[in-house]
């Protein structure tokens, strides 16, 4: 959401950096709803005033017995009555659109966010590790099926496409992931760890940028509640409305939860395997800071989920995104991109952004210095601190061998008793 006070300094600030995102003008009709809006409510301000100086009025015209005066009065303050309706109702659908307007345009984004089109406009940052010499290397696929560990089969005929049946030591290791990941980030990153609902409202799924540009991505019940297509979104929310106590910041949570998605836009994308899934497992990293703090923050926010790859001896490299292809939310995202060998090339597995003020201003979520007046907007950021699935895929494909075992990062062997292979010794 944005400040349409700010805008109306500003508005040429604004389309230049819409523009980056691929976007026309946008200030023009927004400044121009903003002016009838304004106009509407300084007519029902007039209108109010006038009524409530001739209902005065009519009773000094009594208390003379002049009826004649009182009369016109009456139907003066009747005609101000309808009036007011009327100017009433137009602030209402004025407020209405230009709300919907502002709702509907992306974040702006931050100044040392490279200009670019899509994907092929991202800078590397960095890179780690090495990717692993694997003849021939197969894919999560037949390594997981080739040990009878993975059935998408049995998944479609249950749920559909994007589905998977994981069993045994391959399910033991999704949730040897989901916990190792904890681990780190409430052990070593001051993380507090959530249990958060999986089921919100419309006002959460607002405040955090999926509503209501995104709602065909989400499933949604039949009593009007949404699947959290991440955590970031229960977590995000807890300030929903709320005035926190700067002293208090950065609040930094976690969680790991299934998560729920759609795919609508993702048609004949990753349609093979577990890339792509409409239910997953992730550990989600969100913080809430003062605006000054939020900048160091995406920093440490992106090395606390480098870590988990590094502790996982993962190749991975860190890529900043470009204008567009930020996400609608973010001022500035890190991707992190794991090498994977059967594709030979580096795919996302977790995306740490920083939304400034903007989810904040959709939650009216601030805070507050002790003693001093007035309240300012949080600051928001979210990561993934790995998806779980994809965290599952690079492990099979980077630590296999040519006869399909699978070895066990050393990180992960005390979260499977010990384990050292999978399929086949130990």
């Amino acid at each position: 959401m944005h400040d349409i006070r700010a805008l109306r300094a500003d508005p040429a600030a604004y389309d230049a950096a819409w523009a980056l995102r691929g976007l026309p003008p946008q200030t023009p009709a927004i400044l121009e709803i903003d002016r009838k809006l304004r106009a509407a409510q300084t007519a029902l301000q007039e209108a109010q005033g006038r009524r409530n100086e001739a209902s005065k009025l009519i009773g000094q015209a009594k208390g003379r017995k002049d009826e004649a005066e009182a009369q016109r009065l009456m139907v003066e303050v009747e005609a101000l009555k309808g009036a007011m309706t009327a100017h009433g109702e137009a602030e209402k659908s004025l407020g209405a659109e230009l709300d919907a307007l502002l709702a509907a345009l992306p974040n702006l984004p931050a100044d040392d966010v490279p200009v670019g089109e899509d994907e092929h406009g991202n800078v590397e940052q960095r890179r780690w590790g090495h990717a692993p010499l694997i003849a021939n290397p197969k894919d999560h696929v037949a390594l997981g099926e080739g040990m009878g560990l993975m059935d998408f089969e049995a998944a479609a005929r249950t749920s559909g496409a994007r589905f998977v049946f994981l069993k045994g030591e391959l399910a033991r290791l999704e949730r040897a992931l989901g916990a190792f990941m904890l681990d780190i980030q409430t052990r070593e990153h001051a993380y507090l760890e959530v249990s958060p609902p999986l089921l919100v409202r419309d006002e959460a799924v607002f405040g955090t940028g999926q509503l209501p540009k995104f709602a065909e991505d989400l499933f949604r019940t039949t009593d009007g509640r949404w699947l959290i297509p991440t955590a970031e979104v229960s977590l995000t929310n807890l300030v929903l409305g709320q005035i926190v106590d700067e002293a208090e910041l950065p609040m930094r949570l976690t969680a790991l939860t299934p998560c729920f998605r759609s795919e609508a836009g993702a048609s004949g994308r990753d349609t093979r395997g577990m890339i792509r899934q409409h239910q997953f497992y992730k550990v989600e990293l969100v913080s809430i800071t003062a605006p000054e703090q939020s900048q160091a923050e995406h920093e440490r926010m992106t090395e606390c989920a480098e870590k988990v790859l590094k502790r996982l001896e993962l190749p991975f490299r860190t890529m900043l995104l470009c204008t567009g292809d930020m996400g609608f939310g973010a001022r500035k995202t890190y991707d992190l991109e794991v090498w994977m060998p059967s594709q030979g090339v580096y795919r996302e597995i977790s995306s740490c952004s920083n939304c400034g003020d903007f989810q904040a201003r959709r939650m009216d979520a601030r805070c507050k210095t002790a003693g001093e007046k007035g309240t300012r907007h949080v600051h928001t950021l979210n990561g993934s601190g790995l998806a779980v699935g994809r965290t599952l895929v690079a492990v099979l494909e980077n630590y296999q061998d040519e006869g399909g075992r699978i070895s066990i990062p050393q990180a992960l062997q005390p979260y499977m008793g010990g384990l050292t292979h999978i399929g086949g010794g130990t």
